[in-house]
Parts: C-alpha cells; sequence; structure tokens
C-alpha cells in the first residue's frame, strides 16, 4: 500500500512539473542473503533410516562433504518379537476364557455406558448457568475434602485406612 501511494505521489509531481521520473521497481523480497541448495532426499525428517548426519574435512579436498550413517536394524526386530508376543498373549488369555459372550456383552455395555454418560454431559453443558453452578459444587466440594481429609495429620491416617479397607474389600483379601 505504501508503495502504491509512493509511486501515485511521485506520477503526480511528475505530471504537475512536466518532468518524468520513473520509480524504482518493487521487489517483493528485501532479503539479501544467498539462497541455499535445497536437502538431499535422504537427509529428510521422514526418512528414519539416516538419522545423524556430519560434515567432514576429507583430506584431499578442501570441500565439507556429508557423511551419513545408517542406523542398526536390530532395533526392528526386537520390536516386532515384542508386538508378536503381546498378540500371543492376548490369544491365549481370549482362549482362557470360558464364557465369551458374557465378556462382549459387559464390553459392549461398557462402551455404550461412557457413551451415554457423554451425551449426558454435554446436554448438561449446554444450558445455560448449570455449567458455571457445577464448578462452584465442584470447588466447593474440593474444598471440603481437603479440610475433611487432608489439612490434620489424624484425619490424612483415617483416609489411608479407609482406602486399604476399601482395596481389602474390592480385592476380596479380608
Amino acid at each position: 500500500m505504501a508503495v502504491l501511494t509512493a509511486t501515485s505521489t511521485l506520477m503526480a509531481v511528475a505530471t504537475s512539473s512536466g518532468k518524468r521520473f520513473s520509480a524504482p521497481p518493487f521487489r517483493g523480497r528485501a532479503s539479501s542473503l544467498p539462497h541455499l541448495p535445497p536437502r538431499p532426499p535422504s537427509c529428510s525428517p521422514s526418512n528414519k533410516r539416516f538419522f545423524f548426519s556430519e560434515l567432514t574435512l576429507s583430506r584431499d579436498s578442501t570441500q565439507l562433504q556429508p557423511t551419513m550413517i545408517k542406523a542398526s536394524s536390530s532395533e526392528e526386530t526386537s520390536s516386532t518379537l515384542e508386538v508378536e508376543e503381546v498378540f500371543t498373549d492376548l490369544k491365549e488369555q481370549w482362549d482362557a476364557i470360558e464364557d465369551k459372550s458374557s465378556l462382549l456383552v459387559y464390553g459392549t455395555g461398557a462402551v455404550v455406558a461412557v457413551w451415554l454418560s457423554s451425551v449426558f454431559v454435554d446436554a448438561i453443558n449446554s444450558v445455560p448457568l448449570v455449567p458455571t453452578l457445577m464448578e462452584l459444587v465442584g470447588l466447593g466440594f474440593t474444598g471440603w475434602f481437603i479440610y475433611r481429609y487432608l489439612l490434620f495429620k489424624s484425619t490424612r491416617k483415617e483416609l489411608a485406612s479407609e482406602i486399604e479397607a476399601l482395596k481389602s474389600k474390592i480385592t476380596g483379601s479380608d
């Protein structure tokens, strides 16, 4: 915009005085840095085979030449072995299950329950003032919990004993 204004001002001065001025050509780039050559395809970040590149000075010339170091493929074989072990363990556990239909029903029910709870929370969140009210309730409960269980040493011990009792009740190790 400034170039157009300057050019139109020069043209107005040139036409009023009768002399003709030529404006310098506009260049889109203001940098005078030289252009770098493109990276070779083997050094690109998408190529994982060459992970390190350094420049070395050869003895017979004074130019720096890139040196490529190739990664070892022993890690690839170990990762494929780990994946195979995981799949064999999963297959063994699946074969050990006697009632597969009930497992599928419970798994599907869990996915549907998570989806329905997400829909319910989104519906509540769309009602005005309810999200703010829920945040206030959450902050109040957090403050009460900190005051009740975490502020004093005796109540922290009480909380730890309640957690241990709940863990033993869940695992069935009375």
